[in-house]
């Protein structure tokens, strides 16, 4: 099953990561400790609307520009069959699998280590804009 604050939290990373920033660079700028950052990238922790916002400022992004992301991933992984959906406990566990789509924007891979532990990857193709 894929979290909602795991698919935040990457897409947030990714934004970061892209810009060649710090957590600590971040964080300062979002006034948000360094560790609940990092929590919240990595999915652990849920951000508040208020926070999420704070922390899209900090890197210079539009929130509706990061949930859109968000939502395009989602929508991709919805269309993989058993991603969204938690496997049935009556079921055997399913051995570690790996699905793939990609609809030429935004590709997503999932891991599926067990019935509760899934992990999604997104890469998101960007368009390079060039100055004349």
């Amino acid at each position: 099953m894929v979290l909602l604050r795991r698919v935040i939290g990457d897409a947030l990373r990714a934004r970061r990561q892209g810009q060649h920033r710090t957590l600590r660079e971040v964080s300062t700028a979002a006034n948000v400790s360094l560790g609940y950052l990092s929590e919240i990238e990595r999915g652990q922790k849920e951000a508040s609307s208020e926070l999420l916002a704070a922390i899209c400022d900090a890197l210079g992004a539009r929130l509706s520009e990061v949930l859109s992301e968000v939502g395009d991933t989602l929508a991709l992984a919805e269309s993989m069959e058993g991603v969204l959906v938690p496997v049935e406990q009556a079921s055997p566990a399913p051995e570690a699998s790996l699905k793939r789509v990609s609809d030429g924007d935004v590709s997503v891979s999932v891991h599926h280590e067990s019935p509760l532990r899934t992990t999604l990857r997104t890469t998101r193709k960007r368009d390079v804009v060039y100055a004349a």
